[in-house]
């Protein structure tokens, strides 16, 4: 709750400031005279819509991942594989300190598992059937500490919280650049072309560009939790055990995790450019292992 409290009073400060910032310079009148825009109705709108959206989907991802990947709960453990992951999840939850997530298996041949959640308390730990089956106990344990590590840390939620700010930016500053662009190409209010297909076709653009700009920060913080939260498997479950598992997964597919849950996934997609990709190559992650035991 503090972190939310936290991004959302930064959100809130970034927009009273740049509030005053555009009275005091006059852009917000200028802004008004060109198209109509409204700048501080602006902010709040694109405030509204883009953490609001962020939100929505937070609030829904456990839902989702659920549905996306056909996750089934355990509730009523069937055999003893199905114990063991029950109990060692609720192992590495205590030892963290949080609440006992939900444990979920999915058909998959892909190695492969993935944490969402509202809250540290109320989460969800999935696992595909190709994990259990090419892992032994001890590669499978610090996967899990990987996994509990992300909820711990409230990844889910910081992710969320930073998707949900650039979304507010893009969403505004695509729209004041837009009206600079527009006025600058000879449109505006007062030949009654501001505001037209014109300017929407800018903005969309502009949202576009702006929009890839803002994926480049969510994957650079994506990228660096999961250093943590590798470390974090390493100290719940072993450091040898979690090296294991991530050699065993270096010689697999790409991962096969839907895209709403992709980016939760101990194992990534690393086949475009650096700079979008959510997980950093596995053999970075090897090294920083073994060099946080020398």
């Amino acid at each position: 709750m503090l972190r939310i409290l936290l991004f959302l009073g930064t959100n809130l400060a970034i927009m009273l400031v740049l509030g005053i910032v555009c009275s005091i310079f006059g852009i917000d009148r200028w802004a008004y005279g060109q198209s109509g825009i409204n700048l501080q109705g602006l902010l709040v709108m694109c405030a509204v819509f883009g953490m609001g959206g962020a939100f929505i989907s937070l609030a829904m991802s456990k839902t989702i991942a659920k549905w996306t990947t056909h996750a089934q709960v355990i509730v009523d453990p069937k055999g003893a594989n199905e114990i063991w992951l029950l109990n060692t999840v609720r192992q590495h939850a205590d030892n963290a300190g949080i609440g006992m997530p939900e444990v979920a298996l999915y058909e998959s041949p892909d190695m492969n598992a993935f944490a969402t959640g509202m809250s540290r308390n109320h989460a969800l730990v999935a696992v595909s059937t190709g994990l259990l089956q090419s892992m032994n106990r001890e590669q499978i344990s610090a996967v899990l500490g990987h996994e509990i590590t992300h909820v711990a840390n409230g990844d889910m939620v910081t992710l969320t919280l930073i998707q949900g700010v650039l979304n507010t930016f893009v969403m505004f500053l695509a729209r004041i650049l837009g009206t600079l662009i527009e006025s600058a190409l000879g449109g505006g209010r007062d030949n009654n072309r501001g505001g037209g297909w014109a300017y929407f076709l800018i903005v969309m653009i502009l949202q576009t560009v702006l929009g890839f700009l803002a994926t480049i920060v969510v994957m650079w913080f994506s990228r660096w939790r999961e250093f943590r939260a590798d470390a974090g498997g390493a100290r719940l479950g072993s450091r040898a055990g979690m090296i294991s598992a991530l050699q065993t997964l270096s010689g697999s597919h790409e991962s096969g995790l839907p895209k709403a849950v992709a980016a939760f996934g101990i194992s990534g997609d690393s086949s475009v450019a650096r700079l979008f990709m959510s997980h950093p190559p596995i053999e970075e992650r090897i090294a920083a292992l073994r060099n946080a035991a020398a």
